[in-house]
């Protein structure tokens, strides 16, 4: 047996002086130095005594020496637990609590403040940052020659936690086959080969950055251009080097407001990906008006890699996560009894496929409750699917608003909010109500300049919206909380505004 996921990534090589990726600080990295490299790592961390099945948690900011450890340590047989680096100590006491792992790999600027959370987990502690670190010099002195540990497809390759927006975080247990699986069916469903370039600006503690984007460039022998963040100026600079780009909708939203984006200088692209975070409609045309290319939209989670995505060839429509991927089932039900419902009713969406995660880390209990017997997962998104076959997410269940005893979906009244002239984006949210258990409210961000008031808001939705549906109240704010990938934090919104209807 082989190393499942490395031998996929190793048969796909182009050449081995196919360049893999070309770094911000001009070096250029070929398929050779990757292998090279990221046996070396491999090497550095069985020395440390990592053994097959071992966590190898790490608080990293992102470089090709953090894309080396996480192929390192699949070639090791680890598990890999890419940590977001927004974390605070306490919160790494947590994970490396929860997770345990062998060795954990952190910015040598936090090892002081880190070292006594590692030491109390049992963990070896290492540092890494761009160009130096303690790890990179163990990587150095390593041979790159590394026979790969044996891994099947079940075993897993990876553990990310999730955004813990209720309770703690919970560790999504990623097998070798559900990160190649999904690997597999985005090159073939978006057409990646080995002449594409990638602007690679996301993070890589995170699914969409460090596996959707790294496993489809590695998965279809393409090349990408490695960015340590955002930045617009980075971004154009690159982008006639660049052939399709990803991005959470932050990005698009950033780049619109920059007169550099043409239809000149995006005329060479071949593919725009949005994800992370919902795409406003209004974004997508506004892009394609701009710049002559419709976003491809999509939708995954961490449990679950991708599972449905707008057409490459085909209408991209906006507002929707287009249909569910090759090999993966998607269906919407009632969250009370799993019955299936009929296209265009609102419900939960559940989805099965090579890409559902294993469940969560030593919590049984909770992965019980999240699957069907029939092995769907419930993935906690209501949605619908139109009659054409489109999914549309209309907000997280725990979103869903009970007021009065009608149920009100934030995403149909932010929509309203949302087409209104000199409107950005709002979050609608529920917070407890004296009379109606919880009340509908608006918060709003306006554009620069525009004439918006929350009473003009509250008006010009009386004739929009049944009553039970409209706003209590309306809040018109600079910007909505959102977290490292671009998500409006709905929960710190609904602690803010919690007493707001208090008698």
């Amino acid at each position: 047996m082989g190393n499942h996921l490395f031998d996929l990534i190793r048969a796909r090589i182009p050449a081995p002086d196919a360049r893999f990726a070309l770094i911000d600080d001009g070096r250029v990295f070929s398929y050779a130095d990757m292998v090279a490299a990221s046996g070396r790592y491999a090497g550095a961390l069985v020395a440390l005594g990592v053994k097959p099945g071992d966590r190898v948690a790490v608080q990293v900011e992102k470089s090709i020496e953090a894309l080396m450890l996480y192929l390192g340590a699949v070639r090791a047989g680890a598990i890999f637990l890419p940590l977001n680096t927004a974390y605070t100590p306490a919160e790494i006491e947590y994970f490396l609590g929860d997770a345990e792992p062998a060795v954990f790999v952190c910015d040598p600027a936090k090892a002081q403040a880190l070292r006594p959370y590692a030491e109390k987990a049992g963990a070896k502690l290492e540092t890494l940052g761009v160009g130096t670190g303690s790890l990179i010099e163990k990587a150095a002195a390593a041979p790159a020659d590394f026979a790969d540990v044996a891994r099947g497809a079940d075993d897993l390759a990876a553990i990310l936690y999730t955004s813990g927006t209720t309770g703690r975080s919970k560790g999504a247990m990623l097998s070798h086959d559900n990160l190649s699986s999904n690997a597999l069916a985005l090159v073939d469903y978006w057409r990646f080969g080995k002449e594409d370039v990638l602007l690679h600006a996301l993070p890589i503690f995170h699914t969409h950055g460090l596996f959707v984007a790294t496993n489809t460039v590695l998965f279809s022998g393409a090349s990408m251009i490695l960015l340590p963040k955002f930045d617009p100026d980075q971004v154009f600079k690159y982008l006639p080097q660049a052939t399709c780009m990803m991005g959470v909708p932050t990005f698009y939203v950033r780049l619109l407001q920059d007169q550099r984006l043409t239809p000149a200088a995006t005329k060479h692209m071949r593919l725009f990906v949005s994800g992370s975070a919902p795409l406003l409609a209004e974004t997508h045309r506004e892009w394609r008006e701009r710049t002559g290319h419709a976003i491809l939209e999509r939708y995954g989670m961490t449990e679950t890699n991708m599972s449905t995505s707008n057409p490459y060839a085909g209408d991209r429509v906006a507002g929707t996560v287009g249909f569910p991927l090759p090999g993966v089932s998607a269906r919407v039900v009632d969250p009370e009894t799993g019955k299936e419902l009929a296209r265009d009713e609102i419900g939960m969406i559940e989805v099965k496929g090579p890409n559902v995660f294993k469940g969560y880390w030593r919590n049984p209990e909770k992965t019980k409750a999240e699957f069907r017997e029939d092995g769907f997962f419930i993935t906690g998104d209501l949605g619908k699917i139109d009659p054409a076959g489109y999914v549309h997410i209309v907000g997280r269940g725990k979103d869903l608003i009970i007021t009065g005893g009608y149920n009100v979906y934030p995403k149909e009244v932010e929509t309203e909010i949302d087409d209104m002239p000199g409107v950005i984006e709002s979050a609608v949210i529920g917070v407890p109500h004296p009379d109606f258990g919880e009340g509908v409210t608006a918060v709003v961000v306006a554009k620069s300049g525009a004439d918006i008031t929350a009473q003009g808001i509250a008006k010009a939705l009386e004739q929009r919206l049944a009553k039970f549906k409209q706003p209590k109240q309306v809040f018109v704010v600079a910007e909505l909380p959102r977290n490292t990938m671009g998500k409006v934090q709905k929960n710190l919104l609904r602690d803010t505004y919690k007493d707001i209807y208090a008698k």
